[in-house]
Formats: C-alpha cells, sequence, structure tokens
C-alpha cells in the first residue's frame, strides 16, 4: 500500500511520463497541442483523460454549472450518437448523471478498460496505449461535429 504522499508522486511520475510517451506519437507529433482537452471551443465541454485503481477512461464532460445547458448539450450530442461512436467496438458509454468525488454533476460520454490500476506500474504502457489510440478517436470523431454543435449554442 502507498501512502497519500507516495501515490500522489506515483499519479504525478504517471502523468509525466504519459507526456514523454505522447512526444514520440507519429499522429501527435505535427501538432502544436498534444491534445484538445479543455480547448474544445464549446462552453461546458471538456475531453479527458482518467485511470484510477479499478479503470482507464478517455471521455468527454460536459461540467456545465447549468444543469438545463448540460443536459441540453448531452441530448444534442446524443443526436449525433452514430458520429461519435464511429471507430469505436463497443460503442460509448453514455451518462448523463455522474457525480464526482468533490459532488458536482456532471454527463459523461467515454470508453473505459478496466482491470487497469494506476498503482500497477507493469500496466502504464497498457494505458498509456489505450489513452492515445482512443483520445485521437475520440477527437477526430468529435471534430466532425463542433461546428455543427457550435452553430448551436
Amino acid at each position: 500500500m502507498y501512502t497519500q504522499e507516495e501515490a500522489k508522486q506515483l499519479r504525478k511520475q504517471f502523468w509525466i511520463l504519459f507526456g514523454q510517451r505522447c512526444k514520440i506519437v507519429p499522429e501527435l507529433q505535427e501538432r502544436g497541442k498534444k491534445w484538445m482537452l479543455y480547448d474544445t471551443k464549446i462552453a461546458g465541454l471538456d475531453l479527458k483523460f482518467e485511470v484510477d485503481r479499478k479503470a482507464a477512461r478517455v471521455m468527454i464532460e460536459l461540467n456545465h454549472r447549468s444543469e438545463s445547458k448540460r443536459l441540453d448539450l448531452f441530448e444534442k450530442l446524443q443526436s449525433y450518437k452514430a458520429i461519435l461512436e464511429d471507430g469505436f467496438e463497443n460503442g460509448l458509454i453514455w451518462d448523463f448523471l455522474f457525480i464526482r468525488e468533490t459532488g458536482k454533476e456532471v454527463c459523461r460520454i467515454y470508453v473505459e478498460q478496466e482491470g487497469f490500476d494506476i498503482h500497477r506500474q507493469n500496466q502504464w504502457p497498457d494505458i498509456y496505449n489505450f489513452f492515445i489510440e482512443n483520445m485521437l478517436r475520440l477527437e477526430t470523431n468529435f471534430l466532425d461535429i463542433r461546428d455543427i454543435l457550435k452553430e448551436q449554442e
């Protein structure tokens, strides 16, 4: 078991090594910025990576403070489900009510790989590959509809 400080350092090392791994990905080398993440140009919509002791996730998170705006955006995304899920063998998980540890309510659309544990450093290369492959696909699919979503704001 790790102390709280050891777990914090482990997570920090995980993300540092992930950044280094991304530098050698051919699809990312031409970009100025590696990942879109918070720069989606849609208010309240972020792309995120998440890993814990049970699984790794690549997601779209809708975190607008206004519940009605958040749910409206979720419904708009659902109308483009076929585009967003293109290339995801088993589709995406659509969760219109996810409560973060902080108590904040958000909507999430994600792909998940269970069995990953951030504390197992031998799994890190597989987690990184999962992150890269799925975020590249999710970003591409999102970009196919971003301009349409912006027009509907």
